[in-house]
């Protein structure tokens, strides 16, 4: 199922998509639903549109983050070397990921807490209360 549209990503964006990019756009809206659903299937559907928006920019790239990946948390450049890394926040360069935001947003709560467990019938618990 698909939250969002092309013409919302494209609004999200500070530039203007080619149609080739809107024919990728519209699949990754598609493959993000997927992902959204495959974590939180009840969350408000404004909220799925909004996080597969984010998703699908983080993927396509908004032409606001020059030479860094999109989703980059530190960079490094050296010049006559000809050398570059990168760290990712969570996952990689045009790959289709949840942030911590985004879980959040979900309703999903911290992925992975600092205890070092996690009980998924918690988790079914806190979203069906009956």
């Amino acid at each position: 199922m698909t939250y969002a549209t092309v013409e919302q990503v494209q609004a999200r964006m500070t530039r203007t998509m080619s149609e080739s990019e809107q024919a990728v756009c519209a699949a990754l809206l598609a493959d993000a639903g997927v992902v959204i659903d495959s974590f939180a299937a009840c969350a408000d559907e404004d909220v799925k549109a909004l996080v597969s928006c984010r998703m699908v920019i983080r993927a396509l790239g908004d032409g606001t983050s020059g030479a860094a990946p999109v989703g980059a948390t530190q960079g490094s450049m050296s010049a006559l070397g000809y050398s570059q890394s990168w760290t990712l926040s969570g996952g990689a360069t045009g790959e289709l990921y949840l942030s911590k935001l985004e879980k959040s947003m979900l309703g999903l709560g911290t992925i992975g807490n600092s205890i070092g467990s996690y009980s998924p019938v918690q988790e079914l618990a806190r979203r069906d209360p009956q």
